[in-house]
């Protein structure tokens, strides 16, 4: 006579679903949520016209072109630097390699503050840096440029960490199998390798772009946040607020907020793109 086995039930990680799902919607309403909401109500009592005069001010407009501009300049920076690292760090070994990899994940540690600070006392006309390149007449601080270096240093780490772990799941086998049928390193990567991590490297470089549009502390000592010239939009908000211009500020902040959710739609369906590639 056989016995039926009693049914195995999956151990939970977590103590209970019921306590888990209620503390992260919890933590995810005080600390997400209601802060937006409460952005989007004080945007909302502004009203149409007032919000269109605002955002659409010369100096608004002027503020939203260099944020714009300068991101998309360090998200173009960071798509072949953290490209070519993530291939360093996954397909060469040497001397230093796991030093260099801590290092990628700095910019997430260090205040962003204290990098523009270090930013600015390297690239200023008597920095290290910069002592070497205003002789060339090449100007960083209080320019664009030294904006969009800001900006790629604290999100160079979301292309890096986005494309690494993808490289190294690749299966050798396909690149193998291109060099027997005589392909060049070069066409193995454009034709093999990279179509497999493009989803990974677009979603990287979409999310750095976000980070780039939200970065504040790095920027305000580098950039000499000068009206019409390297004024960003987050500091033209911060002076808002100092000028007790509540709405203003919200008006500046809502855009970017649209900007960051629109990127975020982006980058969620980049990544299940990338989850079905994988998959496939």
């Amino acid at each position: 006579m056989t016995t039926l086995a009693a049914p195995i039930r999956a151990k939970r990680v977590l103590p209970g679903f019921t306590l888990s799902l209620g503390t992260t919607l919890l933590y995810l309403t005080v600390i997400i949520l209601i802060p937006v909401l409460a952005l989007i109500l004080k945007g909302a009592e502004i009203g149409p016209a007032r919000f269109w005069a605002i955002v659409s001010s010369p100096r608004a407009v002027a503020a939203f072109q260099i944020t714009l501009t300068a991101a998309a300049i360090a998200t173009a920076f960071n798509a072949v630097y953290g490209l070519l690292m993530a291939w360093v760090l996954v397909r060469y070994d040497f001397p230093g390699k796991r030093l260099l990899d801590a290092l990628m994940d700095i910019p997430f540690a260090l205040p962003t503050a204290v990098a523009g600070l270090s930013l600015t006392a390297l690239f200023s006309a008597n920095g290290w840096i910069g002592a070497w390149l205003e002789p060339q007449g090449i100007s960083v601080v209080y320019t664009i440029w030294g904006i969009a270096l800001a900006m790629a240093f604290t999100s160079v780490p979301f292309v890096v960490r986005t494309v690494q772990p993808v490289l190294e799941d690749l299966d050798p086998a396909f690149e193998q199998a291109a060099r027997t049928l005589g392909a060049s390193e070069l066409t193995i990567f454009s034709r093999v390798v990279f179509p497999q991590i493009l989803p990974a490297w677009l979603a990287g470089c979409t999310i750095a772009f976000a980070r780039s549009l939200g970065e504040f502390g790095a920027i305000v000592f580098i950039a000499g946040n000068l009206p019409f010239k390297t004024e960003i939009a987050a500091l033209l908000a911060f002076i808002r607020l100092e000028e007790f211009d509540y709405n203003g500020a919200a008006a500046i902040a809502l855009v970017l907020l649209f900007f960051a959710l629109v990127l975020l739609v982006v980058s969620n369906r980049l990544q299940a793109w990338a989850a079905r590639h994988r998959g496939a």
